[in-house]
């Protein structure tokens, strides 16, 4: 090959695969239309989307012989407003032995506030800083023997508390079997009379 070829060849544009037009579309699109600064813009919020993703929208064609995915922006997306956690229901077999558990060893205060007597089973509502546990006199589910032995690794509400090691004293003098993060990180795992896993982990403020 000589030296002209060879320039040819370098200069002549590559082979292109023929598309379907609307697919050729679609392709484009996905490109500019969800540049990664927008996708994950916001995404430490809570509820909102985690890294960097794009999602599509499957629609048929008008000839139903292809399939269009166009590309939906998650700014798009109707924000309906997370807040936060407003409670966690919690199911027990014995009312007053579980308020025994969460008002006097945990130090959780009722919330006298929410009414009791409009639902068809026995509970109470536990102050848990702003948001709040719903405790439910109701048959449960789950079996209470078989659990994992640390709380972590299995269905678990999560309580942020100031002192850890303060915690741990009050289960040892109250007999209260708990775990610590395998991690390393300060949080303590137990279980209420009922099973149910709760992790206390330690925040600053």
């Amino acid at each position: 090959m000589n030296s002209c070829s060879s320039m040819a060849s370098l200069l002549s544009p590559p082979p292109t695969i023929p598309l379907h037009p609307k697919a050729n579309r679609t392709f484009l699109s996905s490109i500019f239309s969800n540049p990664p600064s927008k996708v994950c813009r916001n995404s430490s919020r809570i509820g909102k989307r985690h890294g960097i993703f794009s999602v599509t929208k499957a629609k048929t064609a008008v000839d139903g012989d292809v399939i269009e995915k166009q590309p939906v922006s998650l700014d798009d997306k109707n924000d309906y407003g997370v807040v936060s956690v407003h409670h966690v229901g919690l199911l027990c077999e014995n009312l007053e032995r579980s308020l025994h558990f969460y008002q006097n060893i945990l130090g959780l205060e009722i919330n006298e506030a929410r009414p009791h007597d409009k639902l068809p089973y026995r509970g109470a509502w536990l102050w848990v800083g702003s948001e709040m546990i719903h405790l439910m006199e109701l048959p449960n589910p789950d079996p209470l023997s078989g659990r994992p032995p640390h709380g972590g690794r299995d269905r678990h509400t999560c309580i942020a508390i100031r002192d850890v090691s303060k915690l741990k004293a009050i289960f040892d003098e109250n007999g209260i079997a708990y775990t610590l993060s395998k991690s390393g990180r300060p949080a303590i795992f137990a279980r209420d009379p009922d099973a149910n896993a709760l992790e206390f982990t330690q925040v600053d403020n």
